[in-house]
C-alpha cells in the first residue's frame, strides 16, 4: 500500500523478554532460524524504519545490544509478561509512535509494516492492532506514545493484557487474511523447524 504522505516517524520495539516456556525456557529471540537468530531477522525488517530500535530483553543483553539502539528490561523479576516490555518501551521511545513486534514472527514483511504505520497515522489518537480472521494480535501493534500514561495506569490497577487495554481504547484493526503466513508465531521447536528447515 502506498501513499503520497510520508509515513510517520516511529520507534520500534522488539519483544524478546519472555520466559520461552514453549521453547523449554530458552531465550527465544536467540534461537536459530535459517542460520541466524530470530532477532536478526526482525532487526533486518525494521532497521530501516527507525533510528530508535528498542529491544526488550531480560537475558543476554550483550548479544541483543548488537541489534538495538536501546535495550530495556522488565522492572520486576520472574517474567511478568509482554505488557511489562511495552511499558518499558513507551517510557524510552523517542518518536510519537511505537511499533511493537514479538521476536518470533520472522516472516513479517515490509508491506505489512508499512500498512501498520500508514493505518496508524490515519488514527493518531488510537492504538492499532493486527487482526487476522477473528483473532487479534496484540503484540503486533502501533501505540501512540501519548498513551503511555494510560498504559501505566492500567498496569498499576492490575491489568496485564495489552490487548484488553488497546480494545478499551477502541483500537483500530489492520485486517489480514486468516492464517496469513506472515503472522506465524514460531514459538515452539516444532513450528520453528516446520517453517524453516532449520539445519543446526
Amino acid at each position: 500500500m502506498t501513499s503520497n504522505n510520508p509515513l510517520p516517524c516511529c520507534s520500534v520495539l522488539l519483544l524478546a523478554g519472555g520466559r520461552g516456556q514453549r521453547m523449554g525456557g530458552q531465550d527465544k529471540g536467540l534461537l536459530q532460524w535459517h542460520g541466524e537468530p530470530l532477532i536478526a531477522h526482525l532487526h533486518r525488517q525494521t532497521r530501516t524504519l527507525s533510528d530508535d530500535l528498542i529491544i526488550s530483553c531480560n537475558r543476554n543483553p550483550e548479544r541483543y545490544a548488537l541489534y538495538a539502539d536501546q535495550l530495556v528490561h522488565d522492572e520486576e523479576g520472574d517474567f511478568p509478561g509482554p505488557l511489562a516490555g511495552i511499558r518499558a518501551g513507551l517510557r524510552v521511545a523517542r518518536h510519537p509512535y511505537l511499533l511493537v513486534l514479538p521476536c518470533d514472527v520472522p516472516q513479517i514483511d515490509a508491506s505489512l509494516l508499512d500498512s501498520m504505520r500508514e493505518t496508524a497515522s490515519q488514527h493518531p489518537d488510537k492504538p492499532l492492532m493486527v487482526r487476522h480472521g477473528e483473532h487479534w494480535e496484540p503484540l503486533l501493534c502501533v501505540i501512540p506514545v501519548a498513551l503511555a500514561a494510560t498504559f501505566e495506569q492500567a498496569w498499576q490497577e492490575g491489568e496485564r493484557s495489552p490487548g484488553r487495554i488497546m480494545r478499551t481504547l477502541h483500537a483500530v484493526a489492520l485486517q489480514c487474511p486468516a492464517n496469513d503466513p506472515r503472522l506465524a508465531n514460531l514459538n515452539t521447536p516444532e513450528l520453528l523447524a516446520h517453517h524453516a528447515g532449520v539445519s543446526d
